[in-house]
């Protein structure tokens, strides 16, 4: 009966590991770096949106490159969003209360895929939250737009770049 426990427990431990091999086969990331700017006649106190960004995704190339196409891809997440300020130089993000990055394009409802409701003191970069949002429809099209909307805890003398670093995981059926 222990060796029947035993084989069964191995065979268990094999079937597992081998689908995780076969996920990580058919996972890959996709990284977008874009520019954010922060204007210095930005209201102060309340949630407001900046002026969307359009990305064009280059989606088929990158499918092709990864082995895989569109309609194979069956699960894409923002895996992370990381924020740091690129211009003026040794700015912090003191200026910023919170922030919420939304996803949107033609056609399709925009999505809330990361936030940060409280902006720690002196930080100089800011990893946001992912909301775990399916982003399938958005990253499978030519192109899509990021608005971000933040509510800033002080005025700005001048305007602030931000640059955001997104990584989206994507998983794809293998047939």
């Amino acid at each position: 009966m222990k060796h029947l426990f035993f084989v069964a427990v191995m065979v268990f431990a094999f079937v597992a590991a081998g689908c995780e091999k076969v996920d990580d086969l058919l996972t890959f990331y996709i990284e977008e770096e874009e520019t954010i700017t922060v204007e210095s006649h930005f209201p102060v106190g309340a949630l407001v949106p900046f002026t969307p960004v359009t990305v064009t995704t280059n989606s088929e190339e990158t499918f092709k490159n990864n082995k895989t196409r569109a309609e194979l891809v069956k699960d894409v997440t923002l895996n992370r969003l990381n924020l740091s300020i690129t211009d003026p130089a040794g700015e912090d993000f003191d200026f910023l209360k919170k922030i919420e990055i939304y996803i949107s394009s033609e056609g399709r409802d925009e999505v809330k895929i990361a936030y940060l409701d409280v902006v720690p003191a002196n930080a100089t970069t800011l990893n946001l939250k992912s909301t775990n949002a399916e982003l399938d429809e958005f990253i499978k099209g030519e192109t899509y737009n990021i608005r971000t909307k933040a509510e800033l805890a002080k005025p700005i003398s001048g305007d602030i770049t931000i640059k955001a670093d997104m990584r989206f995981k994507v998983t794809a059926d293998p047939i």
